[in-house]
């Protein structure tokens, strides 16, 4: 992520960000308690934009809040993105094929947004990586017309958790923003099993990412994998 980038984000998304990247690292463990008032000194800001952040957070599952005795680490994200990608990839499997054959100016869409993400990459800009992944997948979403598949699919957090597994995955952004190609290339051969077991493969691999096995750390398991 680049500085400009983290300047240009709202205060309770930096201090969200922040927070992640301790949890990720390990830096945050299990059971650690986040005090309000500390978090706030330390971004010379009020408690409001820390709240906000630290609900977003227990909203994913990274906390949870007791009354009266604060926020507490969860052990529990690295479990929680493999349930999410798992609900993910078979929403988005029939997402895709109910929106086959796809309509020109909906593939043209998926081609500017899969633009937006590798120039996101190459200016090592997490979140525009993580805001274009998610508009490319609304775009095929909406395209089923299924309202209820996309209010279920709205409420997984997509964005911030597409944001974890940049931080948590490795260093390859360039590579892991072209790997929506191949999914673009599926539904354009108009072959309906092909686009949904691309789509459905496409989150399988995160499902499965070595960093959310227990024990390893985000640099030990750094690898060529496709960004969410």
């Amino acid at each position: 992520m680049t500085e400009s980038s983290v300047k240009r984000l709202p205060l309770r998304h930096q201090i969200k960000e922040a927070i992640i990247e301790r949890i990720v690292a390990g830096k945050l463990r299990s059971g650690d308690r986040l005090v309000e008032m500390k978090i706030a000194a330390e971004f010379g800001t009020s408690q409001a934009p820390v709240r906000e952040a630290l609900r977003e957070l227990e909203a994913i599952g990274f906390l949870s809040a007791t009354p009266h005795r604060g926020a507490f680490v969860r052990d529990f994200w690295r479990q929680g993105l493999k349930e999410f990608y798992a609900v993910r990839g078979a929403l988005e499997e029939s997402a895709t094929r109910q929106a086959m054959p796809m309509q020109a100016a909906d593939l043209e869409k998926l081609e500017a947004e899969l633009e937006a993400m590798h120039a996101a990459a190459l200016a090592e800009n997490l979140d525009g990586i993580a805001k274009h992944s998610v508009a490319f997948h609304e775009i095929i979403v909406k395209a089923a017309h299924n309202e209820l598949l996309y209010t279920v699919w709205k409420s997984l957090c997509i964005e911030t958790r597409t944001t974890v597994t940049l931080m948590a995955a490795g260093d390859s952004l360039v590579e892991l923003a072209d790997s929506h190609r191949a999914l673009i290339d599926s539904i354009r051969s108009g072959d309906v099993e092909t686009a949904c077991r691309a789509a459905r493969q496409h989150q399988d691999i995160f499902e499965h990412l070595p960093v959310l096995e227990e024990g390893e750390t985000p640099s030990a398991a750094a690898s060529e994998q496709p960004a969410a």
